[in-house]
């Protein structure tokens, strides 16, 4: 048997092709269960049967009685198969039931899996059904509200027309009576001016007769008057010391040296800094005496809408010493920019922000010619027009830019920055704010510069890896700005913890930076020399890391915790042993009075931030108060708990107060600014908006109180009336009023009391209407 199975393929084709496994097989199994007598004759007549019947038809229970046949399926050829190695397998019991338990679990599978199935899509078309069944109510709701909407409309555009009406007819009476005020106080001055002029008139007179009768020491010589045109023209070649001692003359020669024409062009030669930022009537005129300033340093012509390439070449040929140009905002082309390649030999600090009409060739010019190789300071903020040929226009003249602002430029991609940076490589300071398709790519090239300073805000692809950079290739980096860069997490911190310099950190918006690397960092190189430290709406920021700071960062002056929800009392009160600290922002943590005893022991913070802090009360304001005499800013706004007796601690013990707001709190009454005003006279700022129970009381003791008050808003307060605001608030720099009530945002109705809350489908119904409005 043994040397069957080792048997080669040559006799294993022989025994198949002559069926002798079948035939032995049929043969040995008959004989053991049978058991023939003469086992011999039973094998020759077995042989004879199968020769009748075929080898066809040999199987291996053809010598056994039928009576004797096993109950086993056959699932191969022959018994011997598996005696000789060949392939041979007997189906059992046990591999029947695990057959059919395998073909039942599949089976139970596929049905309950398609009954899942069935179920969910059942369950999917009754949520459909009923999502269509409320919009149809909406819609319903939607169209019986409509004529009624549009009805109202109309009358509201007829009462607008009339109340418009109305109140360009008062407009009319008020111009002439404002008119007839105006004419009747220019006649007075007039008639004054008139007889000011008729009493110099006669003391010029008087001093001239009295100079040429009371020459007694001098010879008697036959005097002569002079034009005063002449005497002007005269006075104009005379230097200052001899102009003073003219003056000593007499009365009519003192008058001609008072002339603003004689002055103005003494001194233009003097002058260094010329600032006319937003001027728009500028025109060749004044330009040509802008020009006349052949030392002027410093020029500001932001948002001159009157300039252009022509008065540009006027004041190129007469101011060469310009170190600072700023042309932002302007209308000039790629002549000006040629100009300023000729004439600005010593041209440091140049700003081309907004200024739209130059092209990439423009660009060229400014490395052309003997001028503006002396660039250190470029900005090209909003100059969407400049593609990548530009900046390698700019960096192939002006390679030595050290600081560069491309700001509100969506166009700003890693190929403009990797084109200025080949050959611009003195740059330490960059800020890039609102430039979406800058990505790590830009600080791989910038990592070739010294960097110093960074500003990144609005960028959703920059991630870890720029931190990752700066950590290697930036050692002296003093300032970091990524505001609003979601990608920035944790890990950016902790590779920067390593920088030994940083001075300003701000990851304001980042929402994915927590205690995880806020600590690390705070633990790392620059810790102990942070000054400021912004983590505005980083939520999963808590008192751990509050805790950290408060350790670590003993030189910090600036902290923005806005809208750091996870911020308590307990890290708050960490920050009370920060003597270095003068400036804190805690709008939107969870502050209560127990945070604003702890800051109290601090006594030097100058500015302080509570928005939206529904913890606080009078009393822990006051209690702050008491203990901080240094206090110059406060804002307090949207806390409807507070009342006038927060205010009259504020003003009672903080008389440095310049910026204040209680925009937002319903309870200030009138008595709450006599005591602002009674006190703090040095307020500059001051926001009362949706302060609802002031009226015209509050404006008159803020005009008698606060000289020095420039700015105020004063919106959605319904009980201050126009007539008021336009009598005590003529002379402010910057106001802002409305009468409306307030809006909902604010968290309170028109009389100050809290709505209650809408259902979602009336909000999605007041939605519909709003949008269809």
């Amino acid at each position: 048997m043994a040397a069957l199975r080792g048997g080669g393929p040559e006799l294993r084709a022989y025994f198949r092709r002559h069926s002798l496994l079948q035939i032995y097989e049929a043969l040995l199994c008959g004989v053991i269960v049978m058991r023939p007598e003469d086992p011999l004759r039973f094998l020759e007549e077995k042989l004879r049967e199968m020769m009748e019947k075929g080898i066809d038809a040999v199987l291996w229970y053809l010598c056994i009685d039928s009576s004797l046949h096993p109950k086993l399926k056959r699932i191969s050829e022959t018994h011997l198969d598996t005696l000789f190695g060949v392939d041979a397998q007997l189906i059992t019991e046990e591999l029947c039931t695990k057959a059919w338990n395998f073909y039942s679990r599949n089976l139970m599978k596929l049905y309950f899996g398609g009954w899942i199935k069935y179920n969910l899509l059942k369950k999917n078309k009754r949520k459909k059904a009923e999502q269509k069944m409320a919009l149809a109510v909406v819609h319903y709701n939607v169209q019986i509200l409509k004529p009624v909407i549009q009805k109202w409309s109309v009358w509201v555009r007829t009462h607008n027309e009339k109340i418009t009406l109305a109140a360009s007819r008062l407009q009319d009476i008020f111009n002439k009576i404002n008119l007839s005020a105006v004419l009747k106080a220019w006649h007075a001055e007039a008639h004054s001016s008139s007889k000011t002029n008729a009493y110099f008139a006669s003391l010029a007179k008087e001093s001239q007769k009295g100079f040429s009768d009371s020459n007694d020491l001098t010879v008697k010589h036959k005097t002569y008057r002079f034009p005063e045109k002449a005497l002007l023209q005269i006075f104009h070649y005379v230097n200052l010391v001899d102009l003073a001692r003219c003056a000593q003359v007499s009365q009519t020669w003192m008058l001609l040296t008072q002339n603003s024409s004689l002055w103005s062009d003494k001194w233009r030669p003097c002058v260094l800094r010329l600032n006319l930022r937003g001027c728009y009537s500028l025109h060749w005129p004044s330009f040509k005496c802008i020009s006349e300033c052949r030392n002027l340093q410093d020029l500001n012509l932001s948002e001159c809408q009157g300039l252009n390439d022509e008065s540009m070449r006027l004041i190129a040929e007469g101011c060469r010493s310009l170190l600072y140009l700023n042309l932002s905002y302007t209308n000039i082309t790629n002549g000006t920019l040629q100009l300023l390649s000729r004439n600005f030999p010593n041209l440091q600090y140049l700003s081309l922000a907004h200024c739209r009409k130059f092209t990439d060739k423009g660009l060229q010019y400014l490395g052309t010619g003997t001028g503006c190789h002396k660039l250190i300071y470029l900005d090209l903020s909003g100059c969407i027009q400049i593609s990548v040929d530009g900046f390698r226009n700019i960096a192939n003249g002006c390679s030595g830019i050290q600081d560069l602002l491309i700001n509100e430029m969506p166009t700003l991609t890693d190929r403009c920055i990797q084109a200025l940076v080949q050959k611009c490589r003195q740059i330490t300071s960059v800020v890039f704010l609102d430039s979406p398709h800058l990505s790590d790519t830009t600080f791989k090239a910038l990592t070739e510069c010294k960097l110093v300073k960074v500003r990144i805000e609005g960028n959703n692809q920059i991630t870890d890896l720029s931190f990752k950079m700066m950590s290697k290739c930036c050692q002296y980096i003093r300032h970091i700005h990524f505001a609003g860069c979601p990608k920035i997490t944790d890990v950016g911190l902790k590779m920067i913890s390593k920088l030994k310099n940083i001075l300003v950190l701000n990851v304001a918006d980042c929402l994915r930076i927590s205690d995880r690397g806020i600590r690390p960092f705070v633990r790392g190189s620059s810790g102990a020399k942070l000054r400021e430290l912004n983590l505005a709406n980083c939520i999963h920021v808590t008192d751990a890391s509050v805790k950290e700071i408060a350790e670590r960062c003993h030189q910090l002056t600036y902290l923005n915790l806005h809208h750091c929800e996870n911020v308590t009392d307990a890290g708050i009160e960490a920050l009370g042993n920060m003597l270095s600290v003068i400036s804190i922002d805690l709008s939107g943590t969870c502050i209560s009075d127990k945070g604003l005893r702890a800051l109290a022991h601090h006594g030097k913070i100058k500015q302080l931030s509570l928005l939206e802090c529904k913890n606080i009360s009078d009393t822990g304001l006051q209690v702050f108060c008491k203990g901080t005499k240094h206090l110059e800013y406060c804002h307090v706004s949207c806390c409807p708990q507070l009342t006038d007796e927060a205010v009259k601690a504020l003003a009672f013990h903080c008389h440095r107060l310049t910026s204040v707001s209680i925009a937002g709190c319903p309870k200030m009454t009138d008595t709450c600014i006599l005591y602002l005003a009674s006190a703090c006279h040095y307020l500059h700022f001051l926001d009362i908006s949706g302060c609802i129970n002031l009226t015209d009381k509050a404006l008159k003791c803020l005009w008698k109180g606060c000289k020095q008050l420039q700015i105020l808003k004063m919106l959605y307060c319904r009980n201050i009336t126009k007539q008021a605001v336009l009598k005590y608030t003529a002379k402010l720099e910057q106001q802002d009023y409305s009468d409306a009530d307030p809006p909902s945002w604010l968290g309170y109705d028109r009389d100050g009391n809290v709505p209650s809350p809408k259902s979602t489908s009336e909000n999605l119904l007041e939605q519909i209407l709003r949008n269809e409005k």
